[in-house]
């Protein structure tokens, strides 16, 4: 099992940081102009009235379990996305419905706070130096010119890295709890290859139908426009309609009804990432509905059969899934990083790097020869009763025993570890190169056959690696193997974590004070 969330990890983090860099430049094509983004937020904070009601219950906007959001916090909340949106040439929805859109987010963010703490999941300030010097780095600028473009943009550095941190805890979140649980069979695997091989014409969606393209848009640097030609990517935007389970059909029709005059809406021309922005029940909501970039094979089913007839600007047919009503929107589409991505925060001064392509499922032409790995390893997980130290201290133990010689990697790995190879003695098998997470694979590189690591740690949690031998391998299949799995993985894993955080919040204690007083004030007129 940990073999494959390795392989699937590496990609889902990697994703992480690509996309924001990503955002960039696509945040600054949607910029109207220099001046006017960089006024945006002191003329937000000009339009922006009070928070309403703020004179009831002591200022409590919302209680999310044993923790209070402020009408302070809300209002400073909703200045700074005003801001950001203006800055983006989104239009700002009207003060109660910003509030509304808000406050959920902040809300979401509180209970996945409370879900990391109570996982272990901490987010130092050194993982933050590091995502900030990779992102620092693919876009080919210094920290410091990094931070002059963040903070040109109106958004103060420590709101950025506060984002960014949210975002990597977010990431690891979704790794611990929800990740872990997809498993891609091989009889999927073999049905998607051959499903592939069976209609050429689906795969070649994910190829450039036109070279000139990427050429034609303004914004698309040089580089990019001479880019090889690779996997087609759709940048999409959403605009979901939520429906609560257990609706009645009453319920259904008015969602529905309200969903449709949405899709009507953006048939029409009006502007889809305002319409998300006041209307979307999704988490990307407040950056115009944006889910970011991927080859038509990376989005869900329901998705990439409606995007595959979609050319650049146009919107899809309301589409209707366990979540509710969908109206999806491609932003772009090309071989060239095409658009935002929901983590931006402010334009870049140069074009973003294209990202790494998502892998097709294609076998490539001609031996592919590597050098294997076959490793076992011991794994513990932090929660609130087992430290990062604790962990660490513990695995340093275990490994004073295995070099002393009192006992063997296999025995400890049974006892110890708590990954699902334990009861294989935390064999891994043989691992192709990238199918491990990079700080596991790092270590597991260092090491001679026989050797032992230091305890070392990953999003997991803390790691002893033993390395058993080496090869030389013919890895063709595997490759092809191990991209279809990534690609399958990728379909279900957003949805998988949206469902476990709508049912998370439904599990959590929210008293929302703000939505209390409207109904309060509804009946009183």
């Amino acid at each position: 099992m940990m073999r494959r969330l390795h392989s699937l990890r590496r990609f889902s983090s990697n994703a992480l940081l690509l996309a924001v860099c990503a955002a960039f430049s696509a945040a600054h094509a949607a910029e109207p102009t220099g001046k006017g983004a960089r006024n945006a937020p002191a003329a937000a904070q000009k339009a922006a009235p009070p928070a309403a009601g703020e004179q009831f219950v002591d200022g409590i906007a919302a209680v999310v379990d044993k923790d209070v959001i402020t009408l302070r916090e809300l209002r400073e909340a909703s200045l700074r996305i005003a801001g950001e949106l203006k800055a983006r040439g989104i239009q700002v929805p009207d003060d109660k419905t910003l509030q509304h859109q808000v406050l959920q987010r902040l809300i979401m963010e509180r209970v996945q706070r409370h879900e990391a703490d109570r996982m272990g999941i901490r987010v130092d300030d050194a993982q933050v130096d590091q995502a900030i010097k990779t992102i620092s780095e693919r876009n080919k600028i210094s920290v410091a010119q990094l931070r002059q473009e963040i903070e040109k943009s109106g958004t103060t550095w420590d709101n950025y890295r506060k984002s960014l941190r949210d975002e990597i805890r977010s990431d690891r979140l979704r790794q611990r709890a929800v990740d872990s649980n997809i498993v891609i069979s091989d009889a999927e695997v073999d049905a998607f290859l051959k499903d592939q091989r069976r209609n050429p014409a689906f795969a070649a969606g994910a190829q450039p139908q036109q070279q000139a393209a990427p050429q034609a848009q303004p914004e698309a640097a040089p580089e990019q426009a001479a880019a090889p030609a690779g996997p087609m990517l759709y940048a999409v935007a959403q605009i979901l309609v939520r429906v609560p389970e257990g609706s009645s059909s009453e319920q259904l029709a008015a969602l529905r009804k309200k969903a449709e005059g949405l899709l009507a809406a953006a048939k029409r021309g009006d502007d889809f990432a305002s319409l998300a922005a006041a209307n979307s029940d999704g988490p990307e909501a407040l950056q115009g509905g944006v889910m970011g970039v991927r080859p038509l094979d990376g989005w869900p089913d329901l998705f990439a059969k409606a995007l595959a007839n979609l050319q650049k600007g146009q919107v899809s047919t309301l589409l209707q899934s366990g979540n509710g009503f969908h109206i999806l929107k491609v932003m772009d589409r090309g071989t060239a990083q095409p658009a935002p991505s929901r983590t931006a925060r402010a334009p870049a001064p140069t074009p973003a790097p294209q990202p790494r392509p998502q892998p097709q499922a294609q076998a490539p032409q001609g031996p592919v020869e590597v050098m294997q790995t076959h490793a076992r390893h011991i794994l513990i997980k932090t929660s609130t009763v087992m430290s990062d130290e604790l962990a660490r201290q513990r695995l340093e133990q275990v490994r004073q025993r295995l070099v002393a010689g009192d006992a063997k990697f296999a025995d400890m790995a049974r006892q110890y570890s708590q990954d699902g190879t334990a009861p294989q003695g935390g064999d891994l098998g043989w691992l192709n190169p990238g199918e491990t997470v990079p700080p596991f694979e790092a270590a597991m590189n260092a090491l001679k056959p026989g050797e032992i690591s230091q305890p070392i740690q990953t999003p997991f949690g803390w790691h002893l690696i033993q390395v058993e031998e080496r090869r030389q391998h013919d890895a063709t299949d595997d490759l092809a193997r191990m991209k279809a799995r990534q690609i399958l993985f990728e379909r279900r894993a957003q949805p998988a974590f949206e469902d476990w955080l709508d049912q998370l919040r439904a599990q959590a204690y929210v008293d929302n004070r703000l939505e209390k007083q409207d109904r309060i004030n509804q009946n009183n007129r």
